[in-house]
């Protein structure tokens, strides 16, 4: 009987990843705000059934009590926060907010089934990670001069990467010097500085009236990722690479800056190699030839990207289950290596549906940007769709052998406090921007009702000499 349930589960939870997915792109299409209301309380629906099917099946499989406390718990606070956040921001984004859930209760759900002890700790700080972000857009309607501080954003963002060579605070971790110890907690500093980051870029582009102001800008965002560099943290370079260059692009229109950026970023690449291959390239040569042959080097560096691919054919097209697979056998799964994991046990249609909502949330993301008429806002949130996007992309590109895995974490589901808490952060930046474009629009709404008001109204009688009384 129960594995007839695990089974009922596991199609319907497709099902219903599935019919999420649509609404996410019919959102875009639908003709009036009903049909985008319909759409998005369907997609809470997808969502809490997805939610408790898989509970179900963890429960099922475990027989443990406190997988019923930790649904009743994980759910309600979800409610809670999506009333909440809707009832203090009637203008905010709820596509945005839907995807945000759906993105942490599966993280949840799947830390649950990998590891319940980084699974509960992940669930407190992300919970209050959640209502705290949840004053972003209200603190940045106060901040009106956030677009003047680009020498402060500079500033800050450096100290913070420096932090990490700091004695007794900044450690090594799987190759890279990028983490650092406060207390019982264990932080990535880099993951707060790609939005300060973002900010500076945004700034900059907005006060820039030369040339010259664009290469000293150009030159403080080389020192970001100079700094990273040192840090061995190359999966984050590149994250800040193509976000700059795609944000100083949007900014000038001018495609000189996209290719000459993407130009000079291979030679820099190329003479990195020759002249650093023995230092600060060494574990990034172990993880290239891990991902060209891993096969190869299955007993050593391939060994990750092997149980990654084992994982995922494993599971195949419909998953093994929530609880019948072996996850656990791929290193570091809680965390850069999660897509694998939920490829295996929910299936591998579970997977790509997950890839097109990430897609969803960027297009999301790109649409309020373009539609955003303050310059700074504007550069912000398409900064943070770029970021958002190449994150996505690192993340399970390296899982799937696509490219050489670059350790980092795959947005609101792997374990990670920073990751979690950060993207959190630019969520709601982007809510505030969505905000804005929503108040724009009903004034200009208003404005031609007024125009078709005034045009409506009797002109008198231009014959007797009467008009306009």
């Amino acid at each position: 009987m129960n594995h007839i349930i695990v089974t009922v589960a596991k199609y319907l939870n497709l099902l219903f990843v599935i019919l999420y997915t649509l609404k996410c792109f019919s959102y875009f299409t639908a003709k009036n705000k009903k049909k985008r209301n319909s759409n998005l309380n369907k997609q809470i629906f997808y969502i809490f059934a997805m939610h408790f099917l898989c509970h179900v099946c963890l429960y099922i499989n475990t027989e443990k009590t406190y997988i019923i406390y930790y649904y009743l718990i994980e759910i309600s606070i979800a409610i809670f926060y999506i009333v909440l956040f809707h009832f203090a921001y009637k203008h905010a984004s709820r596509l945005i907010t839907n995807n945000v859930v759906f993105l942490m209760l599966v993280g949840y759900t799947m830390l649950t089934r990998l590891n319940t002890k980084l699974a509960v700790k992940q669930f407190i700080l992300a919970t209050a990670a959640l209502f705290i972000c949840s004053f972003i857009p209200f603190i940045m309607g106060k901040l009106k001069e956030m677009y003047k501080w680009d020498k402060q954003y500079a500033i800050v963002g450096l100290v913070l990467l420096i932090t990490v060579f700091v004695p007794g605070l900044g450690y090594e971790a799987w190759g890279s010097r990028n983490w650092i110890h406060i207390g019982s907690l264990t932080l990535q500093p880099m993951e707060f500085v790609k939005i300060i980051f973002i900010l500076f870029v945004a700034s900059a582009l907005v006060k820039a009236e030369t040339m010259k102001d664009i290469m000293i800008n150009a030159g403080i965002a080389v020192l970001f990722m100079g700094v990273l560099a040192i840090e061995k943290d190359f999966g984050a370079i590149a994250i800040f690479f193509v976000t700059y260059v795609l944000m100083v692009y949007l900014a000038t229109g001018r495609s000189i800056f996209m290719f000459g950026g993407f130009s000079l970023a291979i030679i820099a690449v190329i003479l990195g190699y020759v002249l650093f291959k023995n230092s600060l390239f060494e574990h990034i040569m172990v993880r290239v030839e891990a991902w060209k042959n891993p096969f190869k080097f299955y007993e050593t560096g391939g060994y990750q990207v092997c149980q990654s691919l084992f994982a995922i054919g494993t599971g195949g097209f419909v998953g093994s289950g929530l609880g019948n697979g072996m996850p656990t056998t791929i290193p570091v799964a809680e965390s850069d290596f999660i897509y694998s994991a939920i490829c295996e046990e929910l299936g591998l249609i579970f997977g790509l549906a997950l890839i097109l909502i990430y897609v969803s949330q960027f297009i999301a993301i790109v649409n309020i940007a373009m539609k955003c008429k303050k310059p700074f806002n504007k550069y912000v949130t398409f900064g943070i769709a770029i970021t958002y996007i190449i994150q996505t992309f690192l993340n399970i590109g390296g899982v799937i052998k696509f490219i050489p895995s670059t350790g980092v974490t795959l947005p609101l589901i792997s374990y990670g406090v920073s990751s979690v808490f950060s993207t959190l952060i630019l969520m709601n930046m982007v809510q505030y921007t969505y905000i804005l474009v929503s108040r724009e629009a009903e004034e200009i709404e208003k404005e031609r009702e007024d125009i078709v008001k005034r045009a409506a109204e009797p002109v008198g009688d231009i014959e007797s000499g009467t008009a306009g009384v």
